[in-house]
This record gives structure tokens, sequence and C-alpha cells, in this order.
């Protein structure tokens, strides 16, 4: 039996959301439910009373109505709070019983720059922003897209849209001309709100070019809003209908706040996929779930509390950005660092942690992983003092990861490693922080989601590989997809392989513990002799070598059949010897199974990534296999995909 790397106090534990709402739960149902275990059964078993409940939990604003839960014909059409009216901005700016002059949000650059936003700043400044955009006939349904860095003007933007009813959508100021014509050309925005430029790792990168070619392929902008953020007066004049921000914003300073209560599933805001495989997929996600669901995972799996300080590492073009910014709605104060995490050194978030009294340090497991790899060891160099939970996502983390947290960053800290997706906005499995944790496991389901793993024939397994689904309805569930035909294509991307049941598209394993382990995206896991093979189980053992920086393992067409093929990038001064090779080639074949081993194994200096920073394996299988990637714009460095075409060791 594994030992622990980390199991909570009783005294812990009675303090944690998480705990008091199972009491609540028991004392209202009368049930007896003696742990999380019991309650997220019951959390499944009973989804309307479940959800209503987290309404009252974690204190919803709102007309809730009579009627919780109407089920459907099937999963995906089953409603939540079909009778609820409600406004997902008025919510995140309710405060909790926070002053009005303290902080809602704290904002730091990577060059040290400041800012702070009090309750009050934030709520004028939003106010002031929807009055501005209903001056030009924003209204109910119209979309407002933002082409930013990691700001409060952002979020500003997406309160403001919220306010009216309109549809926010945002993107990443490093994305291309391409990549973001590809996503806000679909949902055809009236206000885009850019920035001039960004920084990253000490480079200043502008983008007025970029964003001329932008407003010219987006016919459907009646203005667009420039914020000066390398430039205070940048010029604008190759921008067509553009305006610097203070000149939108300013003629409504004494605008009042002003909210539009509208049905739980208006849509509130538009996301993507990574588009690796074809044009994106715009998710549409509808207020009332996204906020449920949200403050559900952060209120009883990370325990976030009214005034605790909490931050993810994120840019405006992933799903963590719109999670981290509905920590308003429980009282925090969210926390926005702009810029490489690693500048000017690896110190840099631990720097925050400190500077900020942060309770929730949000990354990812690449990040981890690059942590400890640099030879930085924050508990020695670091306070850490208000450090309660480190949050992990955007790919499995190794269990040499979950060690190096305990031994390297905290001794006493709540290690929620997380896995979900873009298409619910939220997680299926993540931290529990009244059960211990154990290495290389996710701790446990997120409450309110059926969580399985099926086998080929479609039955529910523990402690075999499969098919990570929910076989339950969830109120984050996308509405549809934009543009034609987006019921269809929803319900064929999530509801063909095992019909009627959410496939998300992961590789996954139950441990006997009820804990899961990730083994990466099951239409990118590999298949040796029959055998199927998580890409994770691979990393895990190949990243333990010093020598080896990341790695990316893929399946090629060969001979009627496919091999696996493992990509490494090495460390600095490091060379792909025989030796190493064999010593890769063994490890694997001893810590895994014969049929882990890489039939080629070959060194590259660069390995492509979306935007979000998850290597992408599914562009590597394309190039591998002679197969067009269909939106380099997906990727933040493109080029990279040269360096796996056409070499000669995977030549017939």
């Amino acid at each position: 039996m594994p030992t622990p790397l980390w199991t909570p106090t009783a005294e812990q534990i009675a303090a944690t959301r998480l705990d008091r709402f199972r009491r609540e739960v028991a004392e209202r149902t009368g049930l007896d439910l003696p742990d999380t275990r019991a309650l997220h059964q019951w959390s499944v078993d009973n989804p309307g009373e479940f959800w209503s409940l987290v309404w009252d939990a974690t204190g919803v604003v709102g007309e809730k109505g009579q009627v919780a839960f109407e089920p459907g014909a099937d999963m995906a059409s089953g409603r939540f709070f079909p009778q609820a009216s409600l406004n997902f901005a008025e919510n995140l700016l309710d405060g909790k019983g926070r002053l009005p002059d303290e902080p809602a949000i704290e904002f730091k650059r990577e060059d040290g720059q400041r800012r702070t936003l009090s309750w009050s700043q934030l709520r004028d400044e939003v106010a002031a922003w929807a009055a501005a955009l209903r001056a030009m006939g924003v209204g109910r349904g119209d979309r407002v897209a933002a082409w930013m860095p990691h700001v409060p003007e952002t979020v500003v933007a997406m309160l403001a849209a919220a306010a009216l009813g309109a549809v926010f959508s945002s993107t990443s100021a490093d994305f291309g001309t391409a990549g973001v014509t590809d996503r806000f050309g679909q949902i055809e925005p009236k206000v885009l709100i850019a920035a001039d430029g960004y920084l990253y790792g000490g480079r200043r990168f502008d983008r007025l070019e970029a964003l001329a070619e932008i407003r010219a392929q987006l016919p459907s902008l009646r203005r667009v809003v420039v914020m000066p953020y390398l430039d205070p007066n940048p010029d604008l004049s190759g921008v067509g209908n553009a305006l610097l921000y203070e000149e939108f914003v300013d003629p409504h300073r004494a605008a009042p706040l002003e909210f539009e209560r509208l049905p739980f599933d208006h849509p509130n805001y538009i996301l993507y996929s990574s588009g690796t495989t074809g044009k994106p997929k715009c998710m549409v996600h509808r207020a009332g779930g996204i906020l449920l669901k949200h403050l559900q995972e952060q209120a009883h799996h990370v325990d976030i509390q009214a005034g605790d300080r909490m931050f993810f590492f994120t840019t405006c073009g992933w799903m963590m950005w719109n999670w981290l910014v509905s920590g308003l709605g429980l009282g925090a104060t969210i926390v926005l660092f702009d810029g490489n995490p690693f500048h000017p050194g690896p110190e840099a978030l631990f720097d925050l942690v400190d500077e900020l009294d942060l309770k929730l340090l949000g990354v990812s497991a690449k990040y981890i992983d690059a942590v400890l790899k640099s030879g930085l060891r924050p508990i020695d160099s670091h306070r850490l003092d208000s450090l309660r939970v480190i949050a992990s996502t955007g790919s499995p983390l190794s269990p040499d990861g979950f060690v190096f947290v305990y031994e390297g960053i905290k001794r006493d800290v709540h290690l929620a490693s997380i896995s979900g997706g873009t298409d619910l906005c939220g997680c299926f499995v993540g931290g529990d922080p009244t059960r211990p944790v154990y290495a290389g496991e996710i701790q446990a389901p997120m409450l309110g989601m059926d969580v399985a793993v099926l086998d080929e024939e479609g039955n529910r397994v523990t402690g075999e590989q499969g098919e990570l689904v929910c076989a339950g309805p969830f109120p984050s569930m996308p509405i549809t997809f934009w543009g034609p035909d987006g019921d269809k294509r929803y319900r064929e991307a999530y509801f063909d392989r095992f019909p009627g049941v959410w496939t998300h598209g992961d590789f996954a394993m139950w441990t006997g513990r009820g804990g899961m382990v990730i083994l990466g995206r099951s239409d990118a896991t590999l298949n040796s002799a029959g055998v199927r093979i998580g890409t994770a189980e691979i990393y895990r053992v190949v990243e333990q070598f010093s020598e080896v920086a990341e790695a990316v393992a893929v399946g090629q067409q060969w001979d009627n059949d496919t091999r696996i093929v493992l990509f490494v990038r090495l460390a600095d001064g490091a060379e792909l010897t025989r030796e190493l090779e064999q010593q890769i080639r063994q490890r694997l074949r001893t810590e895994e199974s014969p049929r882990h081993v890489p039939a080629v194994i070959t060194a590259v200096t660069d390995i492509p990534r979306t935007r979000s920073g998850k290597i992408s394996e599914l562009a590597v299988t394309a190039v591998v296999n002679g197969r067009d990637v269909k939106n380099t714009e997906a990727l933040a460095n493109p080029e990279a995909l040269e360096l796996f075409r056409d070499r000669a060791e995977l030549a017939g």
C-alpha cells in the first residue's frame, strides 16, 4: 500500500467548506453521509437537489425557481433551473460581504508593474464599460471579443458584456492573425478590445500591425477599443473605427451599475477547441451553468473563501482564465500575472505567493516539472506561509512532480491535481481537501459529476485503463457549438462513441483508493500489439532522466500496424547517445512493459505546443504520418512541426 504524501488532520478537515457542506447535506436530507465518497454518490444520484444546495451554499444571487432539474429525452437535453433568473456579472461583483476598498483584483506584470482594483473601483469600471457598450447598441446575444494580455481590463470587458446579456469571447495577445480571425470570424463580434502589444521574457511585442489586419478581416466590428500597454499613446491611424480605452470609457464614468437578469441557460461566453485537427469549434457556454460549476469546484474542492487570494497562471485564451475570474463570485481576490513565469528567474511566482499572501497557486504540470529541473527549491528560499493549495492541470502531473511539491515546495499543502477541459469549462476530477494525496493520482471525482471509466464494450471498470466518460447531466455542458449544424456537431463530438454518455477523449484509470490516473488523450493514445497505452505512462518514465527536458510520443503507421516513436528534447549540453537510448528503453521495459518501448527514439530541438502550453501530440502524429495540420495558428510555435517532417530515421 503506497504511503500518502499528505494527509489532512481532523482539524483541517473540519475547517473546510467541503466538510461543512457534507454535514449540511446530511442534516437537510437526514441521510448518513460519513465521508465525501458517500456525498459524491448522493450528488450524482440526486442532481437537482445537489445543485440546488450548491446554489444556496455558494450564495448565488438571483431567482432560483421551483424546479432544480428537468430531465430530458437524453443527457444532453436535460435542463437545470428552467425557471431561474440571474446575471453572471451581478454574481461576480456581489463581493460576498467584502468592503468596498478591499482588493478585488491584484495585478502584476513580469517587469514588476503592479496595480490593484478595489471592489468599488471594479464595479465603477464595469458600469462605465457596460454603459459604453450600451450606447453603441450592444445588447442581449451580441458578441464582445478580446484579444488581450492577462490584465484587469479583460476582466472588466467580460463583466460588462455579461451585465448586458452580451456574449464574451477572448484569445490571448500572442495569437497570430489567422488564429484570431479563425475564431472571432465565426462569431462576428460587434466590439473588439485589444492591446497595442504585450511583454514576454523581457521582450516587447508590438501588435498594432496585426490588429489592423484583424480589423480588416472582421467586417462585423463596429468598434475596436485599444488598451495602451506598451506605449501610453499608440498610433491607431491604421486601425479602422478604433478608440483608445479611456476615450471609449470616459464619457460614461458616472453611469450606474445595472444588471439584466436572464435565464439560467443564457449564453455567457464562447470558448474554442485547440483547432489542431481543423477549424476551432466554438463552444457556447451558459451563464448559470458555468457560474454554479465554478463556484462548486472552487468552494469545495480547493476551499476558496471570501477574502482569500487565488491565482492561476494562465492566458486569456485558456479556460483557466474563465475559471479564475469566477473566484470573484466567492468574494475572493483574484491575482493576475502577465508575462513569463520564469522571468527573471524560476522564483517569480513563488515571490508572488509571498508578496501577496496567496492561498491558491495554480500552475501547469509542466511548470512544476520545469521548476524541479531548474534546481530551485522554494521550500528553502521562500516563506510560503499563506499557501494552502497548489493546483495543477494542463497535462498529467508525474509522480516525480507530486513528490517534488512536498519535498521541494511545501510539506503541509493540499496538492489538487485537476482534470477537465474547455468543453465543460471545468473539471471532471480534482482535489478533495478531506482526503490523502498519493503520488501520481488525482484524488477524486468532482461532486455532481458521474465520472466513469469504460472498457471497449462500455462497461464500467476500476483498475483497468479505459475511456473517461461522464454518465450523468451537469450544468456546464455547452448549449451548442456556434454556427450551422451546431447542435448536430455538438452531439457528434461527445455522445456518439457511447450513446447517451459524454465521452471526453481522455484515457484514464480508477485506482483502488478512489483516485484517478489520467493517461493522455484517447485520440492520441498509442496502440502497441493491440494494447492501448497512454502517452503519460511513457512521459513519467522518460522525463525522470536529467538529460531529457521533455518528450512527445506518437504512433506511426508502419507495416500495416502502428509503432511508437519517441521524440525527446534534450537538456542543455546533453546528447542522445546510444547508451542513453538503451537506458530509456530498459527503464520503460522494466517500469512499464515491453509494449511501452519505442521502436524509434530520436532527438528534436523543439516540440509544438498549443497556445495554452500543452504539447500537441495530434499535430506531431499528423506530420509523422504525412498528413496536413489544418490549423497551425492554434499552435504557439508552428515552426516546430518542420522538425518532424521527412525524417530519415522514420522512412521505410
